[in-house]
This record gives C-alpha cells, sequence and structure tokens, in this order.
C-alpha cells in the first residue's frame, strides 16, 4: 500500500455554497484525493476541508485549492468570528497510512513555495514545519490577522514570510503551511451571552494563559444562536483529554449557574479522542482499545494489502455491472507503476549503478508515482461512470432529453478508458527507455511491470472500442479510437 496524507485546509468561506463547492471540487480534480469531510459553519464564516492524498500528489491537491480559494474569496469583504489572515488560511498536512511527520514536512515546504512563487501569497511555514520557534504556534503565526498583519509585513522583519512576497496579497492575504499531528477542534456553547467572563475562562484555560497544556482556547459569540461558544483545539489529544478539558471548564461554570447547551467536533476526529473520552467519564478500567474495540479489529484486518487484494478480485467475479473490465484496467496499470517504482527503487539502492544514470531514474520513480495514483482515479472513474450511463438510461422513455443524457454519459464513459490506456501507455514508454539501467536482481520484477503496463492498455482500448460503436458523434468516435489503436501499436513496438 502507498502512503497517504491527511490534508485541512481552513478556507474564509463558510456561507455561499457555490463557492464552497467550487474549492472542493478542485481537489477532486487531483489523481488520488479522497474527500473525507466539508465542515461549514455560517458564524465562524469558515469551512474545513478534510482529504487524504497520496504522497506523491497531496501537495498539487493543496496548490489547487488554495489556487481556487484565491480567485474565489476576498479577504477585504470577509466577516466572521474565526481568526484568520487568509482565503486559504491554514493548510496543514498530518501523517497517516505509512506517511511520517518528516514526509509533512516536505510536503509543506514544497506546497508553501509552489504557492508563494505562483500565486503571490507569503506563506508562513508553522508548527512541526516550522523554521523559527516563533512560528511553531500557530496563534502567534496569526497574530493580527489580515488587517493587522497587512500594516506590518514588509515592516517588521519578524514578519518576514518564508516563501513569496514580502507584502501581503490584495485579496487573499497570507497563509500558514505546516505539518502537524492530529488535533482535536471542540467547541463548547454556553446558555449565556456574558462574554467578559467568557473571556477570562478562555484565558484561564488555555495553555498561553498558564491553564491546561497543549490546548488552544477563544470566546467567540455566535449570533445565529444568541449565546457564547466557547472553541478550543487540543493540540496534543493524549497530553490534554476531551474530558480534562470540560471539567477544567465545569469549575468555572457551575458556580456561575452557566450550563453547557451543546458541543461540537469540527471535521474529522481521531477515534481515540472519543474513545477516550468515554473510558474515562465511564472509568473503565484495564481497558485496551487495540483489541476491545469492534471497529478497530476490522480495521486492521482490512487495511492489510492481502486483503484489499482479495476483495477486488472477488468483486470482479460477482455479477454486478461494476467493476469491470475498465476498473480492472486501471488495477493493472496502477500495479504497473508500483512494480516499477520498486525495481527502479531497488536498482537506486545498488552500489554498481553508475552516478549518470540516478538523475533519470529518480525522475522517472517519481512520474511513475504519479501516474500510479492517476491509474488509482481510474479503477473508481470508470465504475462511476458506467452507473452515470446507468442512471442516464432511467430517464423515462417520453423524456426529449434521454437520448442526450445517454450519450453524455456514454462519452464519458468512453473518456476514462481513453485516460488509462494513456496514462498506462506514458508510463510503459518511460519503463522502456530505462531498461538499460535495471539491476538484474528485479530484472523479473521489472519485465512483470511492463507487462501489467500492456494489459491495462489492452484492457482499456476494449472498452473504448465497444462505447465507441453506441456513440452518435462519430467524428469523436473515430478520433478516441484512433488515439487509442495508437498506444496498442506502442505496445507492439515495445514488444518488437
Amino acid at each position: 500500500m502507498g502512503k497517504f496524507v491527511e490534508c485541512v485546509p481552513n478556507f474564509s468561506e463558510g456561507r455561499d455554497i457555490s463557492k464552497i463547492n467550487t474549492i472542493v471540487d478542485a481537489a477532486r480534480t487531483v489523481p488520488g484525493v479522497l474527500i473525507l469531510d466539508v465542515e461549514k459553519d455560517a458564524d465562524h464564516n469558515r469551512t474545513v476541508l478534510t482529504f487524504m492524498a497520496p504522497v506523491e500528489t497531496a501537495a498539487d491537491a493543496m496548490f489547487a485549492v488554495t489556487k481556487k480559494a484565491a480567485q474565489l474569496i476576498d479577504l477585504n469583504y470577509h466577516k466572521g468570528e474565526h481568526p484568520r489572515m487568509g482565503a486559504t488560511d491554514v493548510a496543514p498536512f498530518i501523517p497517516i497510512m505509512g506517511s511520517t511527520i518528516e514526509d509533512c514536512i516536505k510536503l509543506a515546504e514544497a506546497a508553501g513555495e509552489r504557492i508563494g512563487r505562483e500565486l503571490q501569497i507569503p506563506v508562513y511555514l508553522y508548527d512541526r514545519a516550522a523554521r523559527f520557534e516563533h512560528r511553531k504556534d500557530l496563534a502567534k503565526v496569526r497574530k493580527g490577522q489580515f488587517e493587522g498583519l497587512r500594516e506590518v509585513i514588509g515592516k517588521d522583519p519578524e514578519r518576514v514570510p518564508d516563501f513569496g512576497p514580502n507584502r501581503i496579497h490584495p485579496t487573499a492575504g497570507a497563509m500558514a503551511v505546516g505539518a502537524r499531528n492530529q488535533i482535536v477542534n471542540f467547541n463548547v456553547n454556553l446558555n449565556t451571552t456574558d462574554m467578559e467572563f467568557a473571556k477570562g475562562l478562555a484565558k484561564k484555560i488555555r495553555t498561553s494563559g498558564g491553564g491546561l497544556p497543549a490546548l488552544r482556547a477563544k470566546e467567540i459569540f455566535l449570533e445565529s444562536k444568541g449565546q457564547v461558544q466557547m472553541s478550543t483545539v487540543l493540540t496534543d489529544y493524549k497530553t490534554t483529554s476531551i474530558k480534562r478539558v470540560m471539567d477544567e471548564m465545569r469549575k468555572d461554570l457551575e458556580p456561575k449557574g452557566v450550563a453547557v447547551s451543546g458541543t461540537e467536533l469540527i471535521g474529522l476526529t481521531t477515534q481515540d479522542a472519543i474513545t477516550d473520552y468515554a473510558v474515562e467519564s465511564l472509568q473503565v478500567k484495564d481497558f485496551n482499545k487495540e483489541t476491545q474495540v469492534l471497529e478497530t479489529k476490522l480495521l486492521n484486518l482490512l487495511s492489510s494489502w492481502q486483503t484489499g487484494a482479495s476483495l477486488f478480485v472477488d468483486a470482479l467475479a460477482n455479477t454486478d455491472p461494476t467493476p469491470g473490465g475498465g476498473s480492472a484496467a486501471g488495477v493493472s496499470g496502477a500495479m504497473g507503476c508500483a512494480l516499477g517504482q520498486m525495481a527502479i527503487g531497488i536498482t537506486l539502492r545498488g552500489k554498481k549503478l553508475e552516478e549518470a544514470k540516478k538523475p533519470a531514474l529518480r525522475e522517472l520513480n517519481a512520474r511513475l508515482g504519479e501516474h500510479k495514483a492517476a491509474l488509482q482515479n481510474c479503477v473508481t472513474e470508470d465504475a462511476s461512470s458506467f452507473d452515470g450511463f446507468m442512471e442516464a438510461m432511467k430517464t423515462p422513455k417520453d423524456n426529449p432529453e434521454r437520448k442526450m443524457k445517454m450519450q453524455a454519459a456514454l462519452k464519458h464513459a468512453s473518456e476514462v478508458p481513453l485516460k488509462t490506456a494513456r496514462l498506462a501507455s506514458e508510463a510503459l514508454a518511460g519503463l522502456t527507455v530505462c531498461s538499460g539501467s535495471i539491476s538484474s536482481h528485479v530484472i523479473s520484477d521489472f519485465k512483470s511491470a511492463r507487462y501489467l503496463l500492456e494489459a491495462a492498455i489492452r484492457c482499456a482500448a476494449e472498452n473504448v472500442f465497444i462505447n465507441a460503436e453506441s456513440l452518435e458523434d462519430k467524428a469523436f468516435a473515430g478520433k478516441i479510437a484512433s488515439e487509442v489503436k495508437g498506444y496498442l501499436a506502442a505496445c507492439e513496438t515495445v514488444k518488437a
């Protein structure tokens, strides 16, 4: 299984659904991205997007959403309860599924450099990616917010960004890009309108005020509810748990007769934090999360590569319409890229490899990673395109739009396997060029990678041909058939 990271960009827009959806869609255009959650809040006027992406494409996805947010959000007109300094305000990379915090630091640096250079947005590296001690704390990085930073950037040496211009972007502001471990965003709604009391409580419980360790807290007034909210961030929930935060707040709430009217968990929250709260509250003795939580046991079982492979093979064997040949082509292509990466990686570790050959192999290895992620996307895209065609077929026969909908869906169903064939062909061409540099120890794996890519091209081509036959746009049908025939011909050239 490849390495993935969790990405949680926060945007200064929580009310305009159209803008939010457009920003989220920008992430979906990047190979390998899987949207996990979209949490929007009108009072905060903020949206928290959570997605996972392969290490190879995560920085591209963060750049894509940042670029789109910069086009749609103008901080000069933004009003909300949550502190902010940018259209994309904060963009952390978080290690999951085999990735490390070191991977995330490299991603933060790559994304930050590109955002600063191409979008002309000043970028501050924070948390584990911070280059300066005073930038580890997000609150210090964001001090003054958009309006305050606009006045001091370019004048205060401590506010010189890590990347990008030493001046505020006129509409998109500035942003913090970082690497961090899992946090818990936990809000407590209080049945009071007393902001002075809330301000004192926030200062008392947060780390910077001498309160609980690893805790940020800020009082916010919720106009829509007519009450105060204590907005907290548990930066290390194992040091300060949710229950400990609640217990500390109740020391001041109960004497004042202030009730908790509800709580909120913003974005995705790690299961450990919730389980810890239950265990602490129930005072469960000798509880083992790894062996006593059913979902954890199932996840450990399902996350093994053997189980994942078996599930997909079994899915191919059943009589459901999907997955079919198009999805199988995507998997075959992704496996070919992965095997190619393995063979190249082992070759690069070899002591006999000439130094002059290493740069080209490293470049190819990176390209194969990108193609692998894109081909994995094609697996689900193929199934979705078929589902789209079946949905179009359900349109009543007397509906004049039925034929148009079916043809549009069929066209899309042709484009996905065409993309699969194109990606596999590009990967195969790369492997062919470097074949003379591969270590003899992995030559069988290298050849297997090429065979898998050939199979992907041939399987994808069959799906293109059968869909093209039913297209009424014969010019388009001829064009895609001709393109895929070119990829098939390239396979024969490689064999020769």
